[in-house]
């Protein structure tokens, strides 16, 4: 076990936060699977000190939580309005998360239609079936070899539902090249998501998610039912809207208010949503 001493960075707010699913706290501890390690992660409250139960090196957590992003200009830039000034002020720390590429994306395709309890279960019964158990409990997840070859009768044991054949058919795409998602980091993020959004079952909101947490298009705003809530309640009556309130035009109304790093402000929204609710701004 050794320490890391981060700067602005909240723990809790990131892995509480909805955008990975593969973390469970148990008092002031989380345990999640992380590749093919099992990392256990405390953080002092008052030192802001991380403690870290791993022989994962500290360059690793430095890349997978994004010690690089440097958060007081991120802030200084999306911060456009009293609304988001509160989430800023209430869940600062709350970093962005370096998803390995492959998870992200079948991890989001299993999300649609769902709540977060239903896509952790998913998760874990794929990985349970299909991967390979580390510890006690604890599975790698399934590469795309292996879940373009399972059976359709073992993947529905995993209660994936009407995903089932899109899971299946994602994976093949992956594993024969097709889909190279090494390239995705390369390309614009227009054409990265034109590319995701060829695969059934992935639309805006889906191809958005992945492009944010696994490809490092910050400029990525995915619009889900609290986003879309957000907007009506308190943008609506934005000019930018007065033709059309669909929610590509929702979309392109974030990455338009909040500029490049607008996928930090969907997250921060996102979860004061999320856990409050519609809250008052006087």
């Amino acid at each position: 076990m050794y320490r890391l001493k981060p700067e602005i960075f909240n723990l809790n707010y990131t892995l509480d936060c909805g955008q990975v699913f593969r973390w469970e706290r148990d008092g002031d501890w989380w345990t999640g699977v992380v590749g093919d390690n099992v990392i256990r992660l405390s953080q002092e409250e008052a030192s802001g000190e991380l403690l870290i139960d791993s022989k994962l090196p500290p360059e690793f957590f430095s890349h997978y939580f994004r010690f690089d992003d440097d958060l007081s200009s991120i802030y200084e830039s999306i911060n456009k309005d009293l609304l988001i000034n509160r989430a800023i002020n209430k869940y600062r720390g709350l970093r962005l998360i370096r998803q390995d590429p492959w998870e992200c994306l079948i991890s989001y395709m299993l999300a649609t239609a769902s709540n977060i309890p239903t896509i952790q279960k998913r998760i874990y019964l794929l990985s349970q079936i299909f991967g390979q158990e580390l510890e006690e409990g604890y599975f790698s997840f399934p590469d795309p070899e292996t879940l373009a070859n399972a059976d359709l009768y073992m993947l529905d044991r995993c209660k994936l539902g009407f995903r089932t054949e899109r899971i299946k058919e994602a994976a093949r795409e992956v594993a024969s090249g097709e889909l190279d998602l090494s390239v995705l980091y390369r390309l614009e993020y227009r054409y990265a998501r034109e590319s995701l959004m060829r695969l059934r079952g992935i639309g805006e909101k889906v191809a958005d998610c992945v492009l944010l947490f696994a490809f490092e298009k910050m400029e990525a705003f995915p619009v889900d039912t609290h986003i879309r809530q957000i907007i009506q309640h308190y943008h609506i009556d934005d000019n930018f809207f007065e033709n059309c309130t669909n929610l590509s035009r929702m979309r392109d109304w974030g990455r338009e208010y909040f500029g490049p790093y607008c996928g930090y402000a969907q997250q921060y929204l996102f979860y004061q949503k999320r856990v409050e609710g519609f809250v008052p701004l006087y």
